[in-house]
């Protein structure tokens, strides 16, 4: 079984966004394609496409299909192969670090007892959480669980 490809669609030329997403979105179907999944993956990625196809000239409605789809198959391929898109972890740990960064800038702030001092904990913790993360994304790499794209 293969995984099925998007309808051409001649009308996206108008809309320079709409255009961008659904070549994104081909492009992830196209990294899939070089990859070894089940049957059941492929089954599940062919329904995403086919809801896709089926949306007729609707700009908003096929934008927000596309985002939908993507995302889904995003998230089953993670969970059955590990496999993410480039910079995954990074933009995951960002907002994990921006916690961390509030917890450490009241830290600062109280243990100084100058709260102005609270704002330094943000950039910390962005910092640690970017760190992190794109470590994670290398490790990743290197593991061959990576697809070549990243989305925008």
């Amino acid at each position: 079984m293969e995984i099925q490809t998007l309808n051409k669609r001649p009308d996206l030329d108008q809309n320079k966004k709409l255009k961008e997403r659904y070549a994104q979105f081909e492009n992830l179907l196209n990294e899939l394609k070089k990859r070894d999944l089940s049957l059941e993956l492929i089954s599940s990625i062919n329904d995403q496409v086919v809801e896709v196809n089926a949306i007729k000239n609707s700009d908003r409605t096929l934008k927000r299909q596309l985002r939908k789809a993507q995302l889904q198959i995003l998230k089953k391929v993670e969970k059955a192969l590990k496999l993410v898109v480039k910079n995954h972890y990074r933009n995951m740990w960002l907002g994990v670090g921006m916690a961390l960064g509030v917890a450490i800038g009241s830290a600062i702030g109280t243990g100084t007892g100058n709260m102005g001092l609270f704002a330094l904990g943000l950039p910390l913790g962005m910092a640690i959480g970017i760190a992190y993360g794109t470590s994670l994304d290398k490790k990743a790499q290197e593991e061959g669980k990576q697809l070549d794209i990243e989305l925008k």
